[in-house]
């Protein structure tokens, strides 16, 4: 399970130098040092007034937040899901993305989507078709089986597996891209930490939690 309050800011995995080109320093320390920061902060401000709510686990949050009081409901469920994605999106990317998928993550690739050239479409697709500010995700449910979904705001896949995702909100990119989404989305594939998704597939697969089919 997740951590519990209150939380903490995960570091940086990397410099903030160590993604060059594909995403510069700028947009790093803006990105995590103000911005991810920032759903930290206001997070722990919230459950602050909940003591009921403090035992809940991340995932908690962001899929329970319906059952929270309703003067804290709305702020819990956008903190929240900009914790638990920003986590997985800075820890998604590799100053050192030689490695590939591994066996079972490509098969299941193949499978389920054509292969990763048809992943990468896919993604590319729900990353440049979120209307306003959201995320892309590549997700596992509980058979197995892979998908790309997108979500608003700061919505999660929960409680599908997430693998990996891709965050659209200008803030992640408009310092260095400006309004070139596509172009940013080719930088953030070129850094994707295959490892890191390739073992969140097996962990997935171990647990066999029980995600819903759609």
């Amino acid at each position: 399970m997740g951590p519990h309050y209150p939380f903490s800011l995960p570091p940086l995995p990397y410099g903030e130098g160590d993604l060059l080109p594909e995403i510069d320093e700028k947009t790093l320390h803006f990105h995590h040092d103000k911005h991810f920061a920032a759903y930290v902060d206001n997070l722990n401000k919230l459950l602050a007034t909940c003591s009921a709510c403090q035992d809940w686990t991340l995932e908690q949050l962001c899929q329970d937040w319906c059952r929270l009081p309703e003067d804290i409901r709305q702020g819990v469920r956008n903190n929240a899901g900009g914790v638990y994605n920003h986590t997985l999106y800075f820890q998604g990317m590799t100053p050192n993305p030689g490695e590939g998928p591994d066996v079972a993550l490509s098969a299941a690739a193949e499978r389920d989507l054509g292969g990763m050239a048809a992943l990468k479409s896919a993604m590319k697709t729900a990353a440049l078709g979120v209307f306003g500010s959201g995320w892309a995700w590549l997700v596992c449910d509980k058979d197995g089986t892979l998908s790309v979904r997108k979500t608003a705001n700061q919505d999660t896949p929960l409680p599908l597996c997430p693998l990996l995702t891709c965050d659209v909100w200008e803030h992640a990119y408009y310092l260095q891209y400006q309004n070139r989404r596509a172009d940013y989305f080719e930088a953030w594939w070129r850094r994707i930490n295959w490892p890191m998704v390739s073992r969140l597939y097996g962990q997935c697969q171990e647990t066999r939690p029980r995600y819903p089919q759609d």
